[in-house]
């Protein structure tokens, strides 16, 4: 018989939670010329009809209020070769974007290069949720590379996919 623990122990629940394999997004835009972006591992599509895909973003995030006000939000699901870069755009110190080639379109949205798969949204609503706001963002325009592997977050490590 299986023997459940409460949820007390926040960094249980953290463990917990990491035994779920997700791959990593950048969420990315040129704001008054200067880049504005961060890593989020909470994404999923939700719809197709309208097209939509949610981000969870901590609620204590400082990059977030500045990157939501960007009328077009870049989502980039990373590659299998972009763990620096993951670790860099999650950074609370530093250069974020040092040595990260971007694209950005007309309305702002910018994309890491090499990226797996590419969408450019708006936001469509957010919903707080605990300690994060769960971002629901209408997809105008996307782009997919099936060649190039995603980035996995298990375990609090980034993985490979093997075939």
């Amino acid at each position: 018989m299986i023997t459940l623990t409460g949820i007390e122990d926040a960094q249980l629940l953290r463990q917990t939670f990491g035994c779920f394999p997700s791959g990593v997004v950048a969420l990315t835009a040129v704001i008054d010329g200067e880049p504005v972006g961060l890593a989020a591992s909470s994404f999923t599509s939700v719809s197709l009809e309208p097209p939509l895909i949610s981000v969870c973003i901590a609620s204590t995030s400082t990059t977030w209020p500045r990157l939501r006000q960007a009328p077009r939000i870049g989502v980039s699901v990373l590659g299998e070769g972009h763990g620096s870069a993951c670790r860099q755009l999650s950074s609370k110190t530093g250069d974020r974007f040092a040595g990260v080639d971007l694209e950005v379109t007309d309305e702002g949205a910018a994309f890491v290069d090499g990226a797996t798969a590419l969408f450019d949204c708006s936001i469509e609503t957010e919903i707080p949720a605990g300690d994060h706001d769960v971002v629901l963002m209408r997809i105008h325009a996307l782009h997919s590379d099936t060649d190039t592997s995603p980035l996995v977050f298990h375990g609090s490590k980034f993985r490979t996919l093997t075939a």
